[in-house]
């Protein structure tokens, strides 16, 4: 019979996963949803995924679940509450109550159980993996033969692999415990399994990579984005683990904030670390594996190791004072939940404030959102000939920064003022217009501070 704390810590955890799960979607996963609903199984594979810089089962999974239960914000994002709940359920199995009630109200799983992307999949794949490879561990060493275990291990590596290869980190780890603690059946024949699903996307991710170098030589600030190697990214790994997404003015005092919960969670851990230096092990290898290929391929983003946040939470059970950790993560994740200044970008809003039958300048590799919530025509800002544009330009400057674009220099050059700006949650809008008044327009540029910049 399940135990009442338990029941209540889940209905708790999913009711809060409810609180603005419907609020607007930002970039990546505007990709989600038009890449479900715009190819077929087949086409996701051999059509999109070789422009995109993951593995394919997420978006055939999500390919799937919208066939029955649609597009909207909330179909799209479900999969990841659900995966969230069902990876606290094998935290609980691993490490009781408290490992469990640490995840599932932990302020960066909480934002993330409300993504339409692949890293809760990624995360229950990866936690259930954990939950074999312990039991394979303890049963090599004192059962021999078992092999039920070490299979269950393969398969579910190789599930997190074909969703999110940054899986890699962990999974690499975990081998090389089982070879230092000389468990070689355990790794034999989990190795083999692993083997097969990356034979199976090896021809996959050559394209992908050959794609990735294109993009980070034509994409000017494109690695800035992915996570270069340095102390601040690393930095930022401990702290969003414990304090989720949000970010406030003045940063004198984020950083304070941040610097003091997040140091003292983190000793918690490192404590608890020391009562079981397996787990240990298991935290701090991946980070160490993440930052060395970041000197080569930038991914150092927090990210993409929340995966580790169950291992974090299985260590922080080890130590006193549980209801301070849970009501700090509780307090932190509401904060992001009922706050909506903390929410994700708001193009919902932006495309309702679009003019009617107007073309928006963009760049296009950045418009899923526009597109998953309204058909516009959108012109790629990227090589546009401002001197044959109208005379009134709409232009939405997101990433523009991020691929090298300076839009406004050209514009200026060409005697376009900047009318009127409007700002969204993280987004702007703006309306340019061509001066026929060159006195006027030199004029208006100087005294503008937008053109001092």
């Amino acid at each position: 019979m399940l135990n009442k704390k338990i029941f209540f810590i889940f209905l708790f955890a999913f009711l809060i996963r409810l609180i603005a799960i419907n609020q607007s979607l930002w970039l990546d996963e505007a990709v989600t949803a038009n890449v479900v609903k715009n190819f077929d199984f087949a086409q996701i594979i051999s059509k999109f995924s070789p422009t995109d810089f993951h593995p394919p089962l997420y978006y055939l999974f999500m390919k799937l679940w919208t066939n029955f239960f649609g597009y909207s914000e909330i179909a799209l994002r479900m999969p990841s509450v659900l995966f969230s709940l069902m990876t606290g359920w094998v935290i609980y199995l691993i490490g009781g109550a408290w490992a469990a009630a640490f995840f599932l109200f932990n302020p960066l799983i909480v934002y993330y159980s409300q993504e339409a992307r692949m890293y809760m999949m990624a995360t229950f794949f990866l936690t259930t993996a954990l939950y074999y490879f312990l039991r394979s561990v303890k049963l090599d060493s004192r059962l021999r033969g078992n092999d039920k275990y070490f299979i269950l291990f393969g398969i579910f590596i190789s599930l997190a692999f074909l969703t999110f290869y940054g899986s890699i980190f962990l999974i690499a780890t975990m081998f090389l415990y089982l070879l230092y603690k000389k468990q070689y059946k355990a790794f034999f024949v989990s190795c083999l399994l692993f083997l097969v699903s990356f034979v199976l996307v090896s021809p996959l991710l050559y394209h992908q990579f050959i794609n990735s170098k294109v993009a980070l030589s034509s994409v000017a600030n494109w690695s800035l984005v992915l996570g270069k190697a340095n102390i601040k990214n690393l930095l930022l790994i401990p702290i969003k683990f414990s304090i989720g997404r949000i970010s406030f003015e003045p940063k004198l005092l984020y950083w304070i904030i941040s610097g003091i919960w997040s140091g003292w969670v983190f000793w918690k851990v490192f404590m608890g670390g020391l009562k079981n230096k397996q787990l240990l092990f298991l935290l701090i290898f991946p980070l160490v594996i993440g930052f060395l290929v970041s000197f080569f391929i930038p991914m150092l983003q927090y990210f993409r190791f929340l995966y580790l946040i169950p291992i974090v939470c299985l260590l922080l059970k080890f130590n006193r004072g549980g209801w301070m950790l849970v009501g700090g993560f509780i307090i932190f994740s509401l904060v992001y939940l009922l706050l909506p200044q903390f929410h994700r970008e708001d193009w919902k809003s932006l495309v309702r404030n679009i003019p009617k039958d107007k073309p928006v300048y963009m760049i296009k590799s950045s418009s899923d959102p526009v597109s998953y919530y309204k058909k516009i025509n959108i012109i790629d800002l990227k090589g546009v000939d401002i001197h044959k544009a109208p005379n009134t330009i709409n232009i939405i400057p997101y990433t523009a920064e991020i691929h090298g674009v300076d839009y406004a220099s050209e514009l200026i050059k060409y005697n376009f003022i900047l009318k009127e700006v409007k700002n969204f949650r993280e987004l702007k809008f703006e309306t340019w217009i061509k001066s026929t008044n060159y006195s006027l327009f030199l004029e208006y540029t100087h005294s503008n501070e937008y053109y001092k910049r």
